[in-house]
């Protein structure tokens, strides 16, 4: 995927959240760097830390801690120190909701980055909707998280106040990949695979959706257990159908394996997917064989935007072992709604924090009006709590990484 920094972090990180005090150590409490004042302020991280997806969610949550850090450091909000608690829901939406339930139990907890599947948003949404505690998403893309469920049949109705993403949505995200592919890269009959879940199943169906109306044909379908890591009944049906390229619905611990599977059985057709196999591992599982997948993921290549180079080099300096990834630029962008949000229900209220039962519902309220240059472009929300900005990039796997090799916004 694309070049990442990466530097030493303690071994710490993965059992919790980290801290850094004023002297700029860390302990296995939350994540605030220089004390920025006298009243705490805890943003949530709901991630899978540990697991198959680890690499993603150990991403943003390094990325919300440098948030918290730098906050502190410039006492960006008078009288406030920011820290972090994360909590690992390792990609499951039981696990998801408990953390929830902890993290709404902390009156200290103002807003909550996370998580990074959509399945384990639907688990938490209500939790935090019910606490008026806010909740930023760097990474769901399921429409109907902001939309409702009857979005695609135009009806939209933001079905939670207190939800919102920096992340555009697969709305737009699988036509956009299937513009791509009918449009430039000329393919013409498509097999295509989800893993049943939220996230995969609604983004292969927006895809097939788009390929069909631009006069593709759809050669297949199947469903697979991402579980299960054999994936020869699919690929032998693959192979059979003349495709001459597949399109699987999900992420990458099943992605890999099944592309290079089917590499193996002599189908030589590309792999694509959606931003949930844009992952340097990705290109581990898949080894050789992967050699010419497409992926599709969220906004522009960071390290293409000016507004990036900074969040890269500080990233750098801060001492993560592990890549900020795919959402490492949306998490911290979505920390530092947050930190706006915060610094704007403090100076509206004489420079000091209201009592947290009403500070969690006005943090609310001023994310709605957030508006600031991020890492990732322009951080703003509209009507659904979703971000304005609809950029996307198509990368292919090729020389061993993720290279870039079109962006722009979805034609609809």
């Amino acid at each position: 995927m694309r070049q990442r920094s990466l530097i030493a972090i303690t071994a710490a990180l993965a059992a919790g959240a980290l801290t850094l005090t004023a002297c700029g150590s860390r302990d296995d409490k939350g994540g605030d760097s220089a004390a920025g004042g006298d009243t705490t302020v805890v943003i949530g991280v709901d991630a899978p830390l540990t697991g198959d997806l680890s690499a993603l969610g150990l991403g943003i949550k390094n990325s919300v801690d440098l948030a918290a850090k730098q906050a502190n450091e410039k006492k960006y909000v008078k009288g406030v120190t920011f820290k972090i608690e994360a909590l690992d829901d390792q990609a499951q939406p039981s696990s998801g909701q408990q953390n929830a339930t902890k993290l709404v139990a902390d009156k200290n907890v103002l807003g909550v980055v996370g998580p990074l599947n959509s399945s384990v948003a639907e688990s938490m949404q209500k939790v935090f909707d019910d606490a008026k505690l806010a909740q930023v998403s760097p990474a769901n893309t399921a429409p109907a998280l902001s939309q409702g469920p009857d979005w695609n049949s135009g009806t939209k109705k933001r079905p939670f106040n207190s939800y919102f993403r920096t992340s555009t949505t697969d709305a737009i995200q699988g036509p956009f990949a299937a513009q791509y592919l009918f449009n430039e890269a000329k393919k013409t009959k498509v097999f295509v695979i989800d893993d049943k879940k939220t996230y995969g199943a609604g983004l292969a169906a927006t895809f097939k959706a788009e390929f069909t109306k631009l006069g593709g044909k759809v050669a297949g379908e199947d469903h697979v257990d991402p579980e299960t890591k054999d994936f020869s009944s699919v690929v032998t049906k693959i192979k059979s159908s003349k495709a001459d390229v597949v399109y699987y619905g999900g992420e990458y611990p099943a992605a890999g394996p099944l592309s290079k599977q089917i590499k193996k059985a002599g189908a030589k057709i590309p792999l694509v997917g959606g931003d949930g196999i844009y992952s340097a591992d990705f290109i581990k599982l898949s080894g050789k064989e992967g050699e010419g997948d497409l992926a599709t993921s969220v906004g522009a290549p960071i390290e293409t935007l000016p507004s990036a180079k900074e969040f890269v080099e500080n990233y750098k300096k801060a001492g993560y072992s592990e890549a900020f990834e795919a959402y490492g630029g949306y998490s911290y962008d979505a920390a530092w709604s947050i930190i706006e949000a915060v610094k704007k229900v403090v100076d509206d209220n004489g420079g000091k924090l209201p009592e947290s039962k009403d500070a969690r519902s006005k943090v609310i309220d001023a994310l709605k009006s957030v508006s600031f240059e991020g890492v990732t472009g322009k951080v703003a929300f509209d009507e659904y709590g979703d971000t304005t900005n609809k950029q996307l990039t198509v990368y292919q796997y090729k020389g061993g990484a993720w290279a870039p090799v079109k962006s722009g916004t979805f034609s609809g």
